[in-house]
């Protein structure tokens, strides 16, 4: 932006030259409605805008109309902007090495106005009339002078209106206006000090006036008790880095981690290694299936980040990602014990290393470790000295309109049946003796000891069990004496009031409690956690409402005792005797094994006794 007369103008677009072409990431073409509204407010944000208006119809299949107050397009630039690779965020090949807008490439309207018919308005304010340029397909069909206020406004009408291939891969309108608030969230929360007025089909879904601070904007916007958040702000000159966390405490506890969100300079993106980080520290505070709420304000030299690694500009790579990931898990622990809320939950009891030595290797606490392995391989180092039943040899079972129960042991020898057999035999005569590491449960024989995996038991019950009611038809529902009452955001109620009716059909019975809460009144009987399930088809995953095998071996999966928990002896055995009930007990639905059985002969040998 340039100052002429005290006033911020646009500055001036220009087509990039090869040599910057070059070196920026390939673009990403749009792929649904979510993608072309990213590019429209990000273009608004940078054009200084102090209020946003997104209107929708169907949710932006048919309509995406966004009006802003920014400073608005040059007349002498209006069709350029239209053109790849046109742009007035950067001009030179350094410029890449400090990006301080959220667009740079010029690649946004280009791509949106090739699939879509698309009209767009602007008038900066320094200038005495605006003009209208009106594209279809790519080809400019109409430009001409027009009256209105200073800023812009876009109107995509028919988005993949000539790709039918593309449109007809679109989601169901509820899935594609959840990636819409889902795109919209993080720049309502950043950009506090900016009105955001967003409609749906001429609705109001939201509508939040300029805030004072951004615990405001969060309160508002995603109905949190300002007394659950935490805030800590850092600065590190020695390190370049200045940070604010806004942590939620343990009252927030999220079945997803659609309440998580890092900023960087000013820009939301994802990174994989400070979200691993800060996700480690909340494992001690609340429950392995619950994801935290946290908002993370980072703020560094423009040299350390790499903005132009991935074509939708959210993954961005940190030059010393490392050290900042260790200095915010740190900042976070301190200030979750600080508030007094939180409580350590006590690794004592399941962990060999010495939990309080300060010193630690870092590549124990990175995603896929090489030093990290399953607890399995801490039993026996050698792998013969102990049996296990798999039928699938490692892959899932059957798919589709199969009759999952013909499915039938790969290793289909007639020496296999007899060994199941006896290892039916043998578990339901075991004595319970204990648990190991919350995840294995201990049996012992006359000769042998039985070591069952209680997740992978469990899922292989309620698997069969959720099999049955399908077969049968359906999810048998349990009615709740007194409701559940879920808080949701304005967004999550649009959604809500649209998926009623299939609700209904899965056996959530619902109600509208207020403006800002529903009841739970009845759910179906295997899902452990309704509020959660509801939330969870509330945030877009609409997997409950489907009933493929795929389906049924992910919820089974998510409504399983997971590790973790532990598991008295009236429990283990009621595990033991429901999972020998099974059709096929020794594994898993994606094909694991759930009893392992290690004989004595085999300790024996192990210990040179043979």
């Amino acid at each position: 932006m340039n100052g002429r007369s005290g006033l911020i103008v646009m500055a001036k677009v220009q087509i990039l030259p090869p040599e910057i072409v070059n070196k920026i990431a390939a673009g990403e073409v749009i792929e649904r409605p979510a993608s072309v509204v990213k590019e429209l407010i990000e273009n608004a944000i940078d054009a200084h805008t102090t209020s946003i208006e997104l209107n929708l119809k169907q949710s932006g299949k048919t309509l995406i109309h966004i009006k802003d107050t920014g400073v608005g397009i040059d007349p002498d630039d209006m069709e350029k902007i239209f053109l790849r690779h046109a742009t007035s965020k950067i001009y030179h090949l350094n410029d890449l090495y400090r990006i301080n807008s959220l667009g740079f490439r010029g690649e946004a309207l280009y791509s949106i106005a090739a699939i879509s018919d698309i009209t767009l308005r602007s008038k900066p304010s320094h200038q005495d009339v605006g003009w209208e340029i009106h594209l279809r397909g790519g080809e400019k069909q109409e430009f001409k002078p027009i009256s209105m206020p200073a800023g812009t406004e876009v109107i995509v009408k028919e988005l993949f209106f000539n790709t039918p291939a593309r449109r007809k891969f679109l989601k169901s309108n509820v899935t594609e206006l959840h990636h819409i608030f889902n795109t919209c969230v993080p720049y309502i929360l950043q950009h506090y000090q900016c009105r955001f007025l967003i409609t749906h089909n001429n609705r109001e879904v939201i509508n939040l006036p300029p805030h004072q601070d951004v615990l405001d904007r969060i309160v508002h916007t995603l109905q949190i008790n300002r007394e659950d958040l935490l805030y800590r702000e850092c600065q590190l000159p020695e390190e370049n880095l200045s940070f604010s966390l806004i942590l939620g405490d343990i009252n927030i506890q999220r079945p997803r981690r659609d309440m998580q969100f890092i900023f960087v300079n000013n820009r939301p993106v994802q990174n994989k290694l400070l979200s691993f980080y800060l996700n480690q520290v909340y494992q001690t505070f609340i429950p392995s299936d619950a994801n935290p709420f946290f908002c993370i304000f980072l703020s560094l030299p423009g040299s350390d980040v790499d903005v132009n690694v991935h074509p939708t500009k959210r993954e961005v790579k940190l030059k010393k990602g490392q050290r900042i990931a260790t200095i915010l898990s740190k900042v976070c622990e301190e200030t979750l014990l600080s508030y007094g809320k939180a409580r350590r939950v006590s690794t004592s009891l399941y962990l060999s290393q010495d939990s309080s030595s300060s010193t630690q290797q870092k590549n124990q606490y990175l995603p896929n470790s090489q030093e990290e392995r399953p607890a399995s391989q801490y039993v026996l180092s050698d792998h013969k000295s102990y049996s296990t039943y798999r039928p699938y040899e490692g892959k899932s079972i059957n798919r589709g309109d199969e009759d999952s129960s013909s499915v039938v042991p790969l290793s289909s020898q007639p020496s296999d049946i007899p060994q199941q057999l006896s290892l039916r035999r043998k578990l339901k005569e075991a004595h319970y003796i204990g648990s190991f590491l919350k995840k294995y449960l201990l049996f012992e024989t006359t000769s042998s000891l039985l070591i069952v995996d209680q997740h992978a038991a469990q899922e292989r019950i309620t698997y069969e069990t959720i099999l049955s009611q399908v077969n049968e038809g359906g999810l048998q529902v349990q009615y709740l004496v007194n409701p559940i009452l879920i808080p949701i955001s304005a967004q999550e109620k649009i959604i809500w009031e649209a998926m009623q009716k299939k609700l209904e059909e899965l056996g959530f019975s619902t109600t509208q409690w207020n403006e800002e809460t529903i009841a739970l009144h009845s759910s179906p009987s295997l899902i452990k956690n309704p509020a959660a399930a509801l939330r969870n088809l509330l945030s877009g995953d609409e997997s409950l409402l489907r009933a493929d095998n795929e389906t049924l071996i992910r919820r089974a999966c998510r409504n399983s005792l997971m590790a973790g928990y532990e598991v008295v002896k009236e429990q283990a055995e009621f595990i033991r005797d429901q999972l020998l009930s099974c059709k096929i007990p020794f594994s898993c639905p994606h094909g694991r094994p759930t009893v392992v059985e290690i004989d004595q002969h085999t300790l024996d040998k192990e210990f040179f006794r043979r």
